[in-house]
């Protein structure tokens, strides 16, 4: 299903920039009617997985904006998707429900493996190959699930539930983030810890970059932080308004370049940036479009990627579109 793009040209968009200094995005894409639970973008923005709340899962290909598979764990109900990754190379994808994985073959369109997940998932995400799967879980663990032949590899500990997860490039680094007030990063072989890092509140969104130097974390009513992994120390805090942050402002995604130089962010309050990672240079900020502009519902950043152009990112909002940002 091939839906229509959305372009900038519009009274609306010329009201927004008249009274917000943040840009508009240049087009948006509609993928679901009613809003977006969660999804995923591939580290090269060429596709998306949206988990929609009126439709369950599907697939996109997001040069053309066509839908190329509808992805749900049954065929006799819709999927509510808690997390969604798909793998460096576009060829694997996961999808994860509360308590279900599935594993889906991206050149085929087809569910490869179905898998009852170990605990309650609240975040994934999958290695290189789709060999394995790192999933962040109520239970106060992530794990290394093998998302080929099944079980549990190896088991990572904190002291409350873990809200947020990621992984190198080359799969040998893992980043936890908990609401323990820390985030870890952890070696995958062997599941020593690398260093932690410390909050003062829930940890609730954590990031590494695909060459496993720096790494980043934020916390609810606490600092955003960037920090070099090889030195175990932080390299610059992300200003963050305690006003905004205290109505509820969330960073709720996260995404490092391809070459670690640049980290795009997502917000609770339809903002998207980008950051020099050195430094902690403020580059370019972006609003995302409502769905009705006049309406109080707001956009979060369901989650973000570099294009292989560039200037070119794009943004999943929970608005149902996609939007191309440059």
């Amino acid at each position: 299903m091939r839906l229509k793009r959305i372009l900038p040209i519009s009274a609306m968009l010329l009201l927004l920039t008249a009274c917000d200094q943040s840009t508009p995005p240049n087009e948006r894409i509609e993928v679901a009617v009613n809003g977006i639970h969660n999804g995923a973008i591939s580290h090269d923005g060429k596709f998306a997985i949206v988990g929609s709340v009126q439709h369950g899962g599907s697939f996109w290909r997001l040069s053309d904006g066509e839908r190329l598979y509808n992805w749900n764990h049954s065929e006799e109900e819709l999927s509510v998707l808690i997390s969604a990754d798909i793998d460096s190379s576009n060829s694997w994808a996961l999808t994860a429900e509360a308590h279900t994985l599935v594993l889906w073959d991206i050149n085929t369109g087809n569910a490869t493996r179905f898998w009852t997940a170990p605990g309650e998932v609240l975040d994934a995400a999958l290695a290189p190959g789709g060999r394995y799967a790192l999933l962040g879980q109520a239970d106060h663990s992530a794990v290394i699930f093998n998302t080929i032949r099944g079980g549990i590899v190896r088991s990572f500990t904190h002291e409350g539930r873990v809200r947020s997860v990621d992984l190198s490039s080359d799969g040998r680094l893992a980043i936890t983030g908990s609401e323990d007030q820390t985030a870890i990063v952890w070696r995958v072989d062997n599941g020593e810890k690398v260093m932690t890092m410390q909050h003062q509140e829930d940890v609730q969104q954590v990031a590494m970059s695909d060459d496993g130097r720096y790494a980043f974390t934020s916390a609810k009513y606490d600092r955003a932080e960037i920090w070099d992994i090889n030195t175990g120390k932080a390299l610059k805090s992300i200003p963050l308004s305690k006003e905004r942050i205290k109505r509820g402002l969330e960073i709720t995604s996260a995404r490092f370049s391809s070459d670690s130089r640049y980290l795009l962010l997502g917000y609770t309050n339809q903002k998207v940036e980008l950051w020099q990672t050195k430094g902690a240079k403020l580059l370019k900020t972006w609003k995302l479009t409502k769905r009705h502009q006049w309406q109080p519902t707001g956009v979060s950043v369901i989650d973000l990627a570099f294009s292989g152009q560039s200037n070119r990112y794009y943004a999943i909002g929970s608005s149902g579109f996609i939007y191309l940002l440059q």
